[in-house]
């Protein structure tokens, strides 16, 4: 639960107070209510008062400057900009990833084991997908997972088998290209946790959050991040797909959703040991995207992905 705090105990940078005062043209003492929110794996939030309305200042977390590119993210929510996906931005610097929003009433995110949840929630996110949204940059998987890797500074991975995983994961790519579709604006961080519930004038609405990595990619690799970070097993992976497809899912597109599963847990691995050369552990989480990797590669190469993309 959040805890309201002064500015001398809030931990807030003083020149964030003060930006703050800036964007609304207010003293830092019209400034209340100002609560830290839990904290996300790249950013940190708290909302706070001015003239009777609350708001979300995002601030980046660390190590985030080499991981999100701002222009990028700003030029998404301009794409979105009143098309019912997210809130409308009232603040975004696009040089230090600052961001500011209307706080919404009564959240809740998405209960990754509740059926009338997911389909709700892959509703919403298939509708997204429908709108064959363009930005002029894309989320590259596979130069992404190079990306992460080079940040490590020449330190080998921690799993000793690094290598020999990496270059299972990387043979996977020519079954996922030919396969490709649609490739549209995605939203690649389409986690439980980024699907808000809320209350509007009684009634539960939904909408989802956190565009920052969002970029043009295949839509259903949104799908295989769901599940990695719901740490689905194998069970809940087929519900997740059959209820985002309806019932509809080729096996070709299954498969495909298997190698996309192998192949962002190897990125979002790489993530974690980035995250955690600075400091920042992430756990069991970071053991479980790896073990992804690994596993479905050997489900997607039992089902042929890998004589085929040979």
């Amino acid at each position: 639960m959040s805890e309201t705090l002064r500015f001398s105990e809030s931990g807030i940078a003083p020149d964030i107070v003060d930006q703050i005062a800036k964007i609304f043209h207010v003293s830092a003492k019209e400034i209340t209510d100002i609560r830290i929110m839990k904290k996300g794996m790249t950013n940190r939030s708290f909302c706070f008062s001015v003239g009777g309305t609350r708001y979300i200042m995002r601030v980046p977390g660390e190590g985030t400057e080499y991981l999100i590119n701002r222009s990028q993210e700003a030029q998404v929510y301009r794409i979105i900009a009143d098309k019912g996906l997210c809130d409308n931005i009232v603040y975004f610097n696009s040089v230090n990833g600052y961001k500011i929003t209307k706080y919404l009433e009564g959240v809740r995110t998405c209960n990754p084991d509740s059926i009338s949840d997911l389909k709700r929630c892959m509703e919403k996110l298939r509708d997204f997908h429908n709108m064959k949204l363009f930005v002029s940059h894309e989320f590259d998987l596979f130069g992404q997972i190079d990306f992460y890797e080079s940040l490590r500074m020449g330190r080998k991975s921690m799993y000793k088998d690094y290598p020999q995983i990496k270059q299972k994961v990387l043979s996977l790519k020519g079954y996922i290209c030919k396969h490709i579709t649609s490739y549209c604006l995605s939203h690649i961080d389409a986690v439980p946790d980024n699907f808000l519930f809320y209350m509007d004038s009684g009634v539960e609405k939904l909408q989802l959050t956190d565009w920052e990595y969002a970029g043009m990619q295949d839509p259903h690799v949104d799908i295989a991040m769901f599940c990695i970070y719901s740490s689905y097993d194998r069970s809940q992976v087929e519900r997740l797909i059959d209820i985002y497809f309806e019932g509809n899912c080729s096996s070709c597109t299954r498969i495909k959703i298997y190698c996309y599963i192998s192949v962002c847990g190897l990125l979002w691995s790489n993530w974690c040991e980035y995250k955690r050369s600075l400091g920042v552990e992430f756990g069991e989480y970071s053991l479980r995207q790896y073990d992804y990797a690994r596993k479905y590669f050997e489900i997607a190469e039992e089902m042929g992905a890998v004589n085929e993309s040979g």
